[in-house]
């Protein structure tokens, strides 16, 4: 029997295409499901930081041709922080939604001066409610941090280098006060409803449309390490079209020029076919895409709680980055986060 959720108040978008757009996901069958025998913290009651520092590099990001590095390090603050080696003058940066500069294609966090910032930061700060730490020092030399064929696992084996250990203080929580929706202009909608009854974990249903081989693909989960480590195999995707644009009128423009993704560390996709080799094989499904979205894509959006860790459920139908951040920002604007 497929779960149903109470819908809410409408923060954003249209109440009467949240509904509509609800039934189409309520009645999409959940193609894997993974989650935990209790609402319990998977992390534990303690602030989770590191031992020490451990980094891993890869081609750039949006730089293919150099070479990047990204270190993990302990943190005296709580939270994460992101510090721009190359320009010691500027303060670090909080992964905070008051410090998102955008979310158009990706997530792009900065403060102070416009050169202190860092790109693409979802594969990475999703790591913070993925595996539960807490407080984290990110270490740049650049605002393009590195790609890898096997998407986050070499971040994540980063960061079990480093160890984690038990912080300073115990962790803190925060929920919203009630359910309430968020709707996009294309049918697409998120939903957020509180931890009750004393719950202190992340529980996650995920669906996507596709016109594309990708198709229909719906995951539930709770967010525990176990889940994420499963899913961080998962790359990002583009349709055939997009990439080869990108490989050869995207030579012209500053933003796809060096761009580092190629058929390896990308899933691609046509109408009909995958033109590389895709994972995440469940029955007739390879659920990549949807895995992807679902921890590395959304759970980033709600690791910009600043230094809290988020719980409850959230219901995500056909979003995408922009609605992510909107959705959380909107929030904290309309006083709807509540500490436990």
């Amino acid at each position: 029997m497929l779960p149903e959720y109470k819908i809410g108040r409408t923060i954003i978008g249209s109440e009467a295409s949240i509904r509509a757009a609800y039934e189409m996901f309520r009645n999409q069958p959940i193609d894997e499901t993974r989650l935990a025998s209790t609402r319990d913290c998977p992390f534990g009651t303690q602030r989770l930081t590191l031992a020490g520092e451990s980094s891993v590099a890869g081609i750039g990001t949006f730089e293919g041709s150099s070479k990047q590095t990204l270190t993990f390090a302990p943190s005296e603050k709580k939270g994460w922080w992101i510090r721009r080696m190359d320009i010691p003058e500027q303060l670090d940066t909080q992964v905070d939604i008051s410090n998102l500069w955008t979310s158009a294609q990706n997530l792009v966090l900065r403060s102070g001066s416009a050169h202190n910032y860092l790109r693409m930061v979802e594969h990475i700060i999703a790591l913070r409610l993925g595996l539960g730490l807490d407080d984290v020092l990110l270490k740049v030399n650049s605002g393009d941090p590195p790609l890898f064929n096997d998407s986050s696992v070499p971040l994540i084996k980063a960061v079990d280098h480093a160890k984690i250990v038990p912080g300073e203080g115990e962790a803190t929580y925060v929920t919203v006060k009630e359910p309430v929706a968020f709707g996009g202009s294309r049918g697409d909608f998120l939903l957020f409803l509180p931890a009750e009854n004393g719950e202190r974990n992340l529980r996650i249903d995920c669906a996507i449309r596709w016109n594309t081989i990708i198709g229909c693909q719906r995951v539930l989960f709770d967010a525990t390490p176990e889940t994420f480590r499963y899913a961080a195999f998962a790359r990002t995707n583009a349709t055939r079209k997009q990439y080869v644009l990108a490989k050869t009128i995207g030579k012209f423009f500053a933003s796809t020029r060096n761009w580092g993704y190629n058929d390896k560390n990308i899933l691609i996709h046509g109408k009909d076919k995958f033109y590389t080799e895709p994972r995440f094989k469940t029955g007739d499904k390879y659920l990549e895409p949807v895995w992807h979205r679902a921890t590395l894509d959304l759970m980033a959006a709600l690791a910009l709680t600043g230094s809290d860790r988020f719980v409850g459920t959230v219901v995500s139908f056909r979003s995408g980055h922009t609605l992510d951040c909107d959705a959380v920002r909107a929030l904290y604007r309309n006083d709807l986060i509540v500490k436990l």
